[in-house]
């Protein structure tokens, strides 16, 4: 009968539709060999051509060198992992063994590895943890982090297997195509990327794209238009869309506003209504310690989908600076994009590509339609007997918050240990404070302490121990039992609200229950979370009980549907994000063939000796043929980049404005493309017209090109930029809110 659903299942190619059997077979040929292996006193290093002798030497390898003997279920995930599959393995299933299992067999086909991971902490701790494995079965590891310099960067990518999180490998890819001499180069030619938490990098991360920004001048706060916007009133001076991406004036915010600026019309000053949107922006829809938070003097990013401080990220410039007027804060330094990339363009310039997860089948559709990857849902080694309750709704937060603290108090007399999942960091916060008015003592886990994480998840599983996290998706570490903790029923897991992605309340849950171990979960979920009132705004909602307690069967319908349609509009943003990208994507590779042919070679010099051979007569005569073609080569190179850094904030306004088009029966797609390709065109022409013209201005001495003179200087720093999707709304969105009120 499983044989025959196998066989449906893969008629139908649904999401973990992979069928196990040739895995499993091999496995089972593995075992019967693990005596003979384990016999040898020194293990051969493994050929991959008898996959049954690779998994029998790489578990012996594996039980000699970090005394861990893989269990047949992780096997069957490194063949799947091998196969080009995105193995679905439950929490504390062992998935970072079956990784460097699977980094291991590709390593020693002769191709190069990439372990994409979801932070820096993981990828060291893995590379380390792995490293005497490696060693073993005769693969060099290394890892890159944040604090890595060039030379520990390029060393780790000489490596046969490299592990680094998903931000640092994009970003440094990025800062390569701006180099100009070959040996500064940091990342050779990809082979595979295996992709841990392979569900959030390749799908909450694809909405986001890496944007490498350099310095320019010294920043430039608008204090003015902070204190201004600080003194309008909500539903008075300015309005929220309902879906809280969206913030405007209204008619008499606006009259506030142009009194306070000393009268005349507001929009006669385009600069003075951008400061006023930005602060207003800033002020009423970016929250302290929800979207960022103020640590040492700076405002830091919160990457949600992470739970974490977004290190070296920053808005663009308008509205990093509003937002650290609003706190108060001096201005930074502005920037320029300088190029860019999405998690999906990183990910498909990798030959082969695999994964891992905890929670794949959900999203296997955009894995296959995005990447086309398929998922092998592996079996877990022990049956979970995790006990999931149904979601207590209530009507109120403030309901909910007391009956949630009422619960962690309940359970904790028991001695049983308690995870809280929460939304946000002021969230954490504030349970954190409601807990210790109760005389409970908790940690908090949350984007403010993320480098001490790892030790508070490992201890969360002990006797009458309260743990607060504000995301458990990609922590990457354990919760073992402590003693006696079993017999209380194990790790006790509460949401205190439903995550706008069901996958994230999966992980959350999974948290409990590892490796048969027993446990429980409960969300605790109110009908005003921010998930209901922006994704289910117009139902109607069912009332409580005296209780407080919302009891009717509408409530968990309500919240269900919320979250559906919040995870098609991630999709669709998803989508949209990639549809306007792909041709940018393509257009990129088009500049970076003809870069790498200039940075690697004379095509420069001999363009120049072609169409201007009495000034390279010239130059060769005074400095030197090497000089005259070096200096050519920073010449066309500088030029190409200051072209496409023009030609990126070209389509980035393009995009911005494009979809008005839509008002003129036009598809905003289509105008969008026909306009790229028509400046792509353009881009060409300039960069050769501006190359050559530089060329016979430029300052050329013995010692080189004189970049100050000749205005080829680079920018002085370079970081990166979190970008929102139309952080103000698209400008149909703001047309089309206007008409509305008007109607109203």
């Amino acid at each position: 009968m499983a044989s025959l659903s196998q066989l449906i299942k893969r008629f139908l190619d649904r999401p973990g539709s992979v069928d196990l059997a040739p895995f499993e077979r091999v496995v089972a040929e593995a075992g019967r060999r693990e005596e003979r292996v384990k016999a040898l006193d020194e293990l051969p290093k493994p050929s991959m051509d008898d996959l049954a002798e690779f998994c029998a030497i790489a578990r012996e390898a594996a039980r000699r060198t970090i005394g861990l003997r893989p269990y047949d279920v992780q096997l069957v995930g490194t063949l799947a992992l091998l196969a080009g599959n995105v193995a679905e393995m439950a929490t504390g299933e062992g998935k970072t063994l079956s990784g460097a299992l699977a980094a291991a067999g590709y390593a020693l086909q002769g191709k190069r590895v990439h372990v994409i991971s979801v932070n820096d902490y993981l990828a060291r701790r893995d590379a380390e943890w792995m490293g005497p494995l490696y060693a073993a079965l005769g693969v060099g590891v290394g890892w890159i982090g944040q604090v890595s310099t060039p030379e520990e960067r390029r060393a780790a990518y000489q490596k046969d297997v490299t592990y680094g999180s998903v931000s640092e490998i994009g970003f440094d890819v990025l800062r390569d195509r701006l180099v100009t001499d070959p040996a500064d180069l940091v990342v050779p030619e990809p082979h595979v990327a295996l992709i841990d938490e392979a569900d959030s990098v390749l799908v909450d991360e694809a909405r986001v794209p890496l944007v490498l920004a350099g310095a320019t001048d010294p920043g430039d706060a608008v204090p003015a238009a902070a204190a201004l916007v600080r003194r309008l009133v909500r539903g008075y001076h300015y309005e929220i869309d309902e879906q809280g991406r969206n913030v405007y004036l209204t008619a008499r915010g606006t009259d506030t506003v142009e009194q306070a600026l000393g009268g005349g019309n507001l929009y006669d000053a385009p600069h003075t209504v951008s400061e006023i949107n930005l602060a207003l922006h800033a002020h009423a829809l970016l929250t302290k310690d929800v979207d960022y938070i103020v640590r040492d003097g700076r405002v830091q990013l919160i990457n949600h989908s992470r739970g974490r401080v977004a290190l070296l990220q920053r808005w663009p410039d308008g509205l990093q600076a509003a937002v650290e007027a609003k706190e108060a804060l001096p201005a930074s330094e502005t920037g320029e994009i300088l190029d860019s990339i999405t998690i999906q363009g990183l990910i498909t310039r990798y030959p082969e590509k695999c994964g891992m997860t905890g929670t794949a089948v959900a999203v296997g559709e955009q894995l296959r339609e995005f990447y086309d990857l398929k998922v092998a849902v592996i079996p877990p080694n022990k049956p979970c007997v995790r006990v999931d309750e149904p979601d207590v709704l209530y009507a109120t937060v403030t309901d909910r918050d007391a009956a949630l603290v009422a619960k962690i108090t309940e359970i904790h007399k028991t001695g049983r240990p308690v995870l809280i999942g929460t939304l946000d960091v002021a969230e954490s916060e504030r349970l954190a404070l409601n807990l210790q008015g109760r005389g409970l003592e908790c940690v908090v886990l949350n984007a403010k302490n993320d480098a001490e994480e790892a030790e508070i998840i490992a201890r969360a599983g002990e006797r009458g121990r309260i743990t607060v996290s504000t995301q458990m998706a990609g922590r990457g570490t354990d919760i073992k039992l402590g003693e006696g903790v079993a017999e209380l029923g194990g790790l006790y897991v509460i949401g205190s609200g439903r995550h706008a992605s069901s996958r994230l309340d999966d992980q959350l849950r999974g948290r409990a229950g590892r490796q048969g171990d027993p446990g429980g979960s409960v969300f605790y979920v109110s009908l005003e979370d921010d998930l209901i009132s922006r994704f289910a705004p117009d139902e109607h909602l069912p009332s409580a009980d005296r209780d407080g307690v919302v009891r009717n069967r509408r409530g968990p319908q309500i919240v269900g549907h919320a979250q559906r349609v919040a995870e098609g509009a991630n999709l669709e943003i998803h989508r949209n994000t990639w549809r306007y990208t792909r041709l940018l994507e393509h257009q990129r590779s088009l500049v970076l063939e003809r870069r790498d042919k200039v940075l690697h070679g004379d095509v420069a010099a001999d363009a120049f000796a072609a169409a201007d051979p009495g000034r390279w007569k010239t130059l060769v005569e005074e400095v030197g043929e090497p000089v005259a073609r070096e200096a050519a080569r920073q010449i066309v190179l500088y030029q190409i980049d200051h072209h496409w850094t023009a030609h990126v904030a070209f389509l980035s306004d393009l995009r911005e404005g494009i979809h008005l088009r839509v008002l003129g029966r036009m598809n905003p797609l289509d105008e969008f493309h026909r306009e790229s390709v028509t400046a792509y065109r353009s881009l060409m022409e300039s960069i050769e017209t501006a190359s050559l013209e530089m060329w016979r201005q430029a300052t050329i001495t013995k010692d080189g090109l004189d970049h100050e003179a000749t205005g080829t200087r680079r920018p002085t720093a370079t970081w990166t930029y979190m970008v929102q999707e139309n952080p103000f709304g698209t400008a149909l969105d703001r047309i089309l809110s206007r008409l509305k009120k008007t109607l109203q």
